[in-house]
């Protein structure tokens, strides 16, 4: 494509003046489109103010406040004298975040083996699986429903299982109605459509640091900018927070408020109040994934942030793929009924609807008061694995590590006290030795913030295996504090 085709491409750009939205900000997102596409390259020379003005019929302004808009956001850059310069849009840090995480998920996919102790992985064991159960609603649902079942579903999901999960909400003290439930296929696909159906190219969005790497994918996908909040020990830092709400306006904030992946921290509850005061004054949603809240051996109930959402700012999601099966790839997502037509068609273009057999034997399932039975067994299986290896990471780790006591979910994250060994090098080493564990490294967007850290996961490893396995891991930190006294000073 030559200059001249490339100039009609903006001189064709299409403005509408009773969108609501203003001109200029329409004319940057479709000139960021275009920069986003790779039609428009790096530093290929835009139009002149004057010039784009005439063709597109706007004043001066709207073409002056579109360059500005852009280049605020280094979409564009400016040469005095020269003129307005596309930018290459975000390829030097998306790459490095991807070229740090692909190093390290190289580095455990490499390292992985059948014998291996696995503590990386997060998943629950298969034997855990209530597969009799769901054997017999599989054919409930056939011999009932017959070829129905196979039936494209309403987009939102199967009504009658929308009305269950409404109902079984107020348990968490969640009040909304059926219509305000998406379901999806899993919480994975419900942070894409949510980024899909929000996002447009250069918008922000707020993440806390660290945090799970699957979710910055799929913001990072449309073209959006990451503003990670560091992580306190109650939560995500509000001050910061605050600050830099000052500063920018992001489309959402994406939260983990309980078990949060990576720390294993959950937010108090003057916390949860306090961000969604914030989110109040500021007018911006809040994106909470929930799907480790099950996962309670506290004794003490566990509130989500969107039972304090009397304004209805918050959107919640929520899979069963940890605590009943992952390959039924089920959830769903309680959404604000501003956002919810482009959810709904963010969600169609996607896979058009989830499994429609898969919701009507899974809907059986909670009216035989099963879930709720499931839920109580697998809490109790985990909460005893969760002892022993809490036991097990005082006695052999805490004179190596440090960590919060995270009183639920399926992990633990430890701090390295040797400032002298890095997370991937002692995963490395420890892979030698048939144990595998995740570093901090993934769930970083920067090394400028990243913490020496590794996140030991008990779900899927056997009792006897979690007691080696933290033995082995102990004497590697041993062995490294050994040869780090013993190095000569220079």
């Amino acid at each position: 494509m030559n200059d001249s085709e490339k100039f009609k491409l903006l001189f064709d750009i299409e403005l509408d003046k009773n969108d609501g939205e203003a001109l200029y900000i329409q004319l940057a997102c479709k000139i960021m489109q275009l920069i986003e596409s790779g039609k428009i390259p790096p530093d290929f020379k835009l139009p002149s103010i004057r010039l784009l003005s005439q063709r597109l019929g706007v004043n001066n302004i709207t073409v002056i406040n579109c360059y500005k808009y852009l280049e605020n956001r280094k979409i564009v850059y400016s040469q005095k004298g020269s003129g307005t310069y596309a930018a290459s849009i975000g390829i030097n840090s998306v790459s490095e975040l991807d070229v740090r995480q692909q190093r390290s998920i190289n580095m455990l996919e490499k390292t992985k083996s059948a014998s291996a102790i696995n503590f990386a992985e997060s998943s629950v064991s298969s034997d855990l699986f209530p597969v009799k159960k769901f054997k017999v609603f599989f054919n409930e649902v056939l011999d009932r429903d017959k070829g129905n079942a196979f039936s494209l579903q309403d987009i939102q999901g199967y009504p009658p299982l929308r009305e269950v999960i409404a109902e079984n909400l107020e348990k968490y003290k969640i009040k909304t109605s059926p219509d305000k439930i998406q379901i999806i296929s899993g919480a994975q696909q419900g942070i894409d459509i949510i980024a899909k159906a929000m996002l447009s190219f250069g918008d922000e969005v707020f993440v806390e640091r660290p945090t799970y790497y699957g979710a910055v994918d799929a913001i990072l996908s449309r073209g959006a900018k990451i503003i990670d909040i560091p992580m306190l020990s109650d939560g995500i830092d509000i001050e910061a927070l605050e600050h830099m709400l000052n500063l920018y306006h992001p489309r959402f904030i994406y939260v983990m408020p309980n078990y949060q992946t990576p720390t294993c921290i959950s937010y108090s509850q003057e916390k949860k109040r306090k961000i969604l005061n914030l989110a109040y004054k500021n007018n911006i949603y809040i994106v909470e994934e929930d799907n480790l809240s099950d996962f309670n051996y506290s004794g003490t109930a566990v509130s989500t942030l969107k039972s304090f959402d009397y304004k209805n700012k918050v959107i919640y999601i929520k899979s069963f793929s940890k605590i009943l099966m992952p390959g039924l790839r089920l959830g769903f997502m309680v959404l604000p009924k501003p956002i919810l037509e482009n959810v709904v068609s963010a969600k169609y273009s996607t896979d058009i609807s989830t499994s429609s057999f898969i919701q009507r034997a899974f809907k059986l399932f909670i009216d035989n008061g099963d879930w709720d039975k499931h839920i109580l067994y697998m809490r109790n299986i985990f909460g005893k694995k969760y002892s022993l290896t809490s036991s097990e990471i005082k006695k052999n780790l805490s004179k190596y590590t440090s960590y919060i006591e995270p009183y639920g979910g399926l992990s633990f994250y430890l701090k390295l006290k040797n400032k002298n060994l890095t997370s991937e090098e002692l995963c490395l080493r420890l892979a030698e030795k048939n144990v595998i564990l995740a570093p901090s490294s993934i769930y970083y967007l920067s090394d400028e913030f990243a913490q020496q850290c590794i996140r030991l996961s008990f779900s899927n490893v056997s009792d006897e295996s979690i007691v080696k396995g933290i033995k082995i891991i102990s004497e590697e930190l041993k062995l490294a504090q050994t040869a780090k006294a013993s190095a000569p000073i220079k």
